[in-house]
């Protein structure tokens, strides 16, 4: 009959600048594709050079060896019979376009650049590409002579064009231009396209995914056809994490979903679909001939099938329910997979994490837990790639991990660095969780720098604090500041010395465990123990990772997390009384995690200043508190944020995963001098609080 296609699309692990494992996974996603049946096959964007090249894409070198991957592509064996889309960056009249290029049996059958750039949040495209901004206008590409020497073309099609097989219509979309108001699907589709692809490189969020896949099941219920998305996974070499879900839809259907959290290098994803289902659900929904669309798709015709004539036994694929995961699994398989990428491209030996007892420090160390969980399935489940790493990572060619805690003790350290102000209470939690999680342990009693331990001192360093903290914004004492600063010494040296003094080769990567709401403020001492290589849990509100313990306590069984959440959080700065802390963190902030989260939503997703803060707030917190409370919250707020704003310019590198995040280095793009008055800011505010005192107006 010649209508059903079987089509394939897949998520890779690519990584920056390897342009030898890169096409090493090409290939075997290929090879997968073409073992199911598939006639096309889909990756993701830029996944020829990995897609966090930033400025290496300015470098000659970048571009030549992306053709030099091309051509041993082209040449390959693997690629013959079937259509190849693979994305690499390309420079047509001396500019560089992000572009897919499709080729069958050693010839190319065109490049397609890309029309909307991703320029906002983590995403700054127009820095390395220009968007092709000529609507259906195709140009003549000529090629680099290293690839006219295999394939025998002089020029191939540039620009807005589809492809035209002998049986269905191929049309190209990249990553943004899907989530763009003017989608080229739309007008494709208008013109007789039946098949979308999308290369993507589109990173995890919390509760993000609902949102693709939904943009995805839009794009065709409207005006139906096949949908291919294809998604970057790893970490790429970068503070994001690329979280795959390749998926295949049809008529507002999803038929084939990928796996969101993986540790496996290469996923491909296929479906057989019935190309009269689309025709079919058109004639009945839509009238495509009623559209006027000025100028049509320019076809680029190729002598090939996806189908074969005799078709009638192949079944084809069902619509499946999408299981999208909770908030708290994100957390706990998100970072996970960005710390095994992280440790295993790197060439450490594992991880060292100061472990405190509180909320931060043990979500860090569960992540490292769900990490080991994932690495186990993998072995058991035959992911030979897994476990050449599992191998090098430990130093122990004939290790096969079957248990997580086993796995765990191997290339996880943590150490407890406690000092006269840690409680006995703190020191049980932390050994607690360690035993649990299986864990080689370091501990260290550490005196506060300078500290003579006399009643007069411990009221001089108390009075010092409350001075400082009015003046600068830090309510640690120069002691205190002191002291942090020797728990991150420690930690470094720790991870220096844990392996070798067990007889072990190589060091240990420092993590992290400073939640997003401390870095908005910034609640930490710079250079502190926050100070690390790379931190999973930067990204993640202090709520967030609350909730995430919860679910460790019942998924994993850490009965010691039931402890870590019922205490304050505490920094455990001031010297304790009877005991016991005798200061806690949301007391010192003047404000609760939950407020932070509300008001780090503001400032950066709704875009607030100072004064729009405020009037949000007046009506989101009418019932909490009176309009004075609100305005001192904001003010104090804006007052700690602006005056610790410099310790953004030092934040570990962390995982992403928060759209509120205080990241200067890559996400957020603000000043970090400021004027700490907020002068003209402050008294409007203020003239707002008094016409609301007097009764101008009512907050409802």
């Amino acid at each position: 009959m010649g209508r059903k296609v079987t089509v394939a699309t897949c998520s890779l692990n690519q990584w920056a600048l390897d342009f030898e494992g890169n096409l090493r996974r090409i290939l075997q996603s290929i090879e997968i594709a073409k073992s199911r049946g598939a006639k096309y096959r889909l990756g993701p964007e830029l996944e020829i050079s990995g897609y966090g090249c930033a400025d290496h894409f300015y470098e000659s070198d970048t571009l030549l060896h992306s053709f030099q991957v091309l051509k041993e592509l082209l040449e390959s064996p693997v690629t013959e019979d079937i259509i190849c889309d693979v994305g690499m960056p390309v420079m047509h009249h001396n500019v560089r376009y992000n572009c897919r290029v499709l080729f069958l049996n050693r010839k190319i059958l065109l490049i397609r650049p890309k029309m909307q750039m991703a320029n906002n949040g983590n995403y700054r495209e127009l820095r390395w590409f220009s968007p092709w901004n000529h609507l259906r206008k195709v140009e003549d590409y000529v090629l680099p002579r290293m690839i006219q020497e295999t394939t025998g073309q002089e020029t191939v099609p540039f620009g807005d064009c589809v492809l035209s097989t002998k049986d269905t219509c191929i049309g190209t979309e990249i990553c943004a231009e899907l989530w763009s108001p003017r989608s080229p699907h739309i007008q494709m589709s208008q013109d007789g396209v039946e098949i979308f692809t999308n290369s993507s490189a589109s990173h995890h969020e919390l509760r993000k995914a609902e949102s693709r896949v939904n943009l995805i099941r839009s794009a065709t219920s409207k005006g139906g056809g096949i949908y291919l998305y294809a998604n970057q996974k790893g970490c790429d070499g970068d503070r994001v994490y690329y979280d795959g879900c390749a998926m295949v839809a049809i008529n507002g259907d999803i038929v084939a979903q990928g796996v969101q959290f993986s540790v496996n290098d290469v996923e491909v994803i296929s479906a057989t679909l019935d190309l009269e289902d689309v025709r079919s659900y058109r004639g009945r929904e839509n009238h495509p001939h009623l559209e006027s669309d000025p100028k049509p798709c320019y076809r680029v015709r190729v002598n090939f099938s996806l189908s074969d004539v005799d078709d009638v036994h192949l079944p084809v694929h069902q619509p499946v329910e999408w299981c999208f995961h909770t908030p708290e699994e994100e957390i706990s398989l998100g970072p996970a997979c960005w710390l095994w990428d992280y440790l295993r491209r790197s060439g450490q030996a594992g991880f060292l994490l100061p472990l405190s007892g509180g909320v931060d420090s043990a979500s860090s160390a569960c992540i490292v837990h769900s990490l080991c969980v994932l690495l186990c399935r993998a072995v058991e489940d035959g992911n030979t790639q897994v476990l050449d790493d599992v191998r090098r990572v430990v130093g122990d060619s004939t290790y096969r991990p079957t248990q997580p805690r086993e796995l765990c003790s191997r290339i996880f350290t943590t150490c407890y660095m406690g000092s006269e102000n840690s409680t006995e209470d703190t020191r049980t939690r932390a050994k607690d969780l360690a035993g649990e999680i299986g864990r080689w342990v370091v501990g260290v009693h550490r005196r506060q720098s300078g500290d003579t331990g006399d009643s007069r001192s411990t009221q001089e360093t108390a009075g010092v604090r409350r001075r400082q903290q009015e003046y600068t914004g830090d309510s640690r004492s120069t002691q205190e500041t002191a002291g942090a600063r020797v728990r991150m010494v420690l930690a470094y040296l720790f991870a220096q010395l844990s392996l070798w003094s067990r007889g072990r080769p190589g060091g240990l990567l420092v993590l992290g465990s400073a939640n997003v709401d401390e870095s908005l403020t910034g609640y930490f001492t710079k250079y502190d123990c926050s100070s690390a290589d790379i931190n999973p849990i930067g990204g993640i509100s202090k709520a967030d990772l609350k909730n995430f313990l919860f679910y460790c306590v019942e998924t994993f069984q850490l009965s010691s997390l039931r402890g870590i959440l019922t205490a304050p959080p505490t920094a455990e700065l001031e010297p304790l009384k009877d005991g016991q802390v005798s200061q806690t963190d949301e007391a010192d902030m003047k404000m609760t995690y939950s407020e932070l989260s509300v008001i780090g939503r503001l400032r950066k997703i709704s875009m607030c200043g100072p004064f729009s803060m405020f009037c949000k707030l007046i009506h989101l917190w009418k019932d909490l508190l009176s309009p004075v409370e609100v305005a001192q919250k904001v003010k104090h707020f804006f007052w700690m944020y602006s005056v610790n704003r410099h310790k953004m310019t030092t934040l570990t590198p962390a995982y992403h995963a928060e759209s509120y995040s205080p990241d200067d280095n890559r996400f957020d793009l603000r000043p970090f001098l400021y004027d700490t008055r907020w002068g003209w800011q402050f008294r409007c505010i203020d003239s707002q609080v008094v016409l609301l005192d007097v009764g101008t107006f009512a907050v409802k």
